[in-house]
């Protein structure tokens, strides 16, 4: 009565045993595999402890039952069994221990690793800056040459122009000096014609008072020579 009242009971515990046992095999084996960081390990800690809380909770149920059977040789064998459990729990505690350890190794290794990638991302950094500064240095003083000679040339641009305007200045009065000697130019070619014509006139004045002279010569001379004519 004893052993059929206590099958399935038996049965399921037998069964959740080797369910956590698997379970506990898997999260060692992610503990192995946890890539970081701590947080994330410490909650898989977490849940392995309490699947071995619940794994040794039912060995302990399983030892409970095999001290209850009647038969001897029920007993024996799940005494037997409960023992293997226990190595078996003991085995994946072992295991847990090693796989915390390499992981932590492995998180610890490369926590040293992102921070020698810092420091180089850093010196990078530094040297990047030291070199932007460089440039930037250089080109302010290409900057401040480009400026001097766009200075020079907007001095001799300014040079130019007033040269320009001198000149300009000068051909204006030089064109008012032309202006002014063409007018002149004009008043003498005027006064000039005006001359001839004058002239023209005094000679033709001149040869008729010439020719009313010797006109009057001739007559008389006419009257004294011939006053019979």
């Amino acid at each position: 009565m004893a052993a059929a009242a206590t099958a399935v009971p038996l049965r399921v515990c037998q069964q959740e045993i080797v369910k956590f046992d698997l379970e506990i095999k898997a999260a060692v084996q992610d503990i192995r595999d946890c890539p970081g960081p701590l947080s994330a390990l410490t909650e898989l800690n977490a849940a392995v402890k309490e699947k071995f809380r619940h794994l040794r909770g039912r060995i302990q149920n399983l030892e409970e039952m095999a001290k209850e059977q009647d038969k001897e040789s029920e007993k024996q064998t799940l005494l037997r069994e409960v023992e293997n459990h226990k190595k078996q729990m003991l085995s994946n505690q072992a295991a847990w221990r090693k796989a915390n350890l390499a992981c932590k190794i492995a998180i610890d290794n490369s926590e040293k690793d992102q921070l020698l990638q810092g420091r180089d991302i850093l010196r990078q950094r530094k040297t990047t800056k030291e070199s932007l500064a460089e440039s930037a240095g250089n080109i302010t003083e290409s900057l401040m040459s480009i400026s001097r000679m766009m200075s020079q040339q907007v001095q001799q641009s300014e040079e130019t122009m007033q040269t320009l305007a001198n000149s300009s200045r000068t051909i204006l009065e030089a064109n008012e000096e032309f202006k002014s000697m063409s007018g002149t130019i004009q008043l003498g070619r005027k006064l000039i014609t005006k001359y001839n014509r004058r002239e023209l006139t005094d000679k033709l004045l001149i040869f008729l008072a010439l020719a009313l002279f010797l006109a009057t010569v001739l007559y008389i001379l006419k009257k004294r020579l011939f006053p019979f004519l």
